[in-house]
């Protein structure tokens, strides 16, 4: 089992995505009772522009990623930040800002979706409108994840990774360079107002069908091992979503306990969730520093793709775009795909195109080491 720490550095994540991330950048039938219809009433569709065509793509080694970016209130600009900073005409990205933000915060996303001409020109970026009430530390945050993941597989048939980030992560490569005993009870199950979660005097005892894991909300999943979480064809992803309903932090052990207890995917697990987060050196450990201009060597030298959490328009965040990013006037990070010579990206040419920097290298160091240390061992060992 985990520390009381409210993330913690383990993720799901299948063998094959060590090849795929240096080039970082479904429609199903069954599963979901729901029609198309009814996905509509619950996403913002923004159809392309009538006079652009998606390319097709001529290299199928280059993953796609779906990414999942969700925020609460006053997370609106945190939010729309990291989504340029991530962007690349080759993904899929679905916004949340939760049933706590204002109408008028959710309807600027749409707009900004809407006015954006490269988005608006491609029409990638989807928003959930009907807006899930989520609560921190709860199971809500699961079932949000999962209503991703869901639409995903209902929605698009061309992705391979799913990834999700909040508003307080920012991303330190391009996308070119990346091709429980207490027993809990969370509001945002059954009330329309958020609350904290609170703990029952009821204890229940440890499972004895299935061993508990514990790890990172953050997580980069293959699509087999989605389908399997909502597909769930012997059933254990929802066993396993009802114990954790009432389980404190359960988006940080769902994932992992689903997998280490399902033997196809077993040995597809790998203790790292790509994130640099720095804790605190004393007690309460309940949520990582906000990191600064200071941080940003240590953030560097660790290699990941990721960091969380900043402040809204920190200094930091704009080193990061000068200096790793290479973006200019807060809108996308240059790459291949770039029709245009300026930095802007305000055209869109050959999505298969890569311009790896020195990213991509301290990228390749870390999935270096994680294929080492994997190598012979178990990361699902009781």
């Amino acid at each position: 089992m985990g520390s009381k720490r409210t993330e913690k550095p383990w993720v799901p994540i299948a063998l094959a995505f060590l090849s795929c991330l240096l080039f970082f950048a479904v429609t199903f039938n069954m599963g979901l009772m729901i029609s198309f219809q009814s996905v509509s009433s619950i996403i913002r569709f923004f159809p392309k522009s009538a006079n652009y065509t998606t390319p097709p793509s001529t290299n199928s080694s280059i993953p796609r990623f779906a990414y999942f970016v969700y925020g609460s209130k006053g997370d609106l600009d945190k939010l729309w930040r990291i989504v340029q900073a991530v962007y690349h005409p080759r993904n899929h990205y679905l916004l949340h800002l939760d049933r706590e933000s204002s109408v008028e915060e959710r309807s600027e996303l749409e707009s900004r979706v809407v006015k954006d001409p490269i988005m608006a020109k491609v029409g990638n970026v989807r928003i959930i409108s009907n807006a899930n009430m989520v609560t921190y530390r709860g199971p809500t945050m699961v079932s949000n994840v999962l209503h991703a993941c869901a639409i995903f597989l209902r929605t698009y048939k061309d992705w391979d990774w799913f990834i999700n980030l909040s508003a307080s992560d920012y991303p330190l490569v391009t996308q070119d360079e990346k091709r429980g005993k207490p027993l809990f009870v969370d509001p945002g199950l059954y009330a329309a107002k958020k609350s904290d979660v609170f703990e029952v005097q009821q204890i229940r005892d440890l499972p004895t069908a299935f061993n508990l894991f514990t790890g990172s909300a953050w997580v980069v999943l293959s699509r087999p091992f989605v389908e399997y979480c909502i597909w769930g064809w012997d059933n254990l992803p929802r066993t396993l979503l009802m114990y954790y309903t009432n389980f404190i932090s359960s988006a940080e052990g769902y994932f992992q306990t689903v997998i280490c207890n399902s033997p196809e995917f077993t040995g597809t697990a790998i203790n790292h969730d790509l994130h640099y987060i720095s804790w605190p050196n004393r007690p309460p450990l309940q949520h990582p520093r906000t990191l600064t201009l200071e941080d940003l060597p240590a953030m560097i030298s660790s290699n990941v793709p990721f960091a969380r959490k900043f402040m809204r328009d920190d200094p930091v965040l704009d080193k990061i775009d000068a200096d790793l990013l290479d973006r200019k006037g807060r809108r996308f990070a240059p790459g291949g795909w770039c029709m245009t010579t300026e930095k802007d990206c305000l055209e869109v040419g050959d999505m298969d195109s890569v311009r790896p920097g020195p990213g991509a290298l301290r990228l390749r160091s870390i999935m270096a080491r994680l294929m080492e240390d994997q190598s012979g061992q178990n990361y699902c060992r009781a």
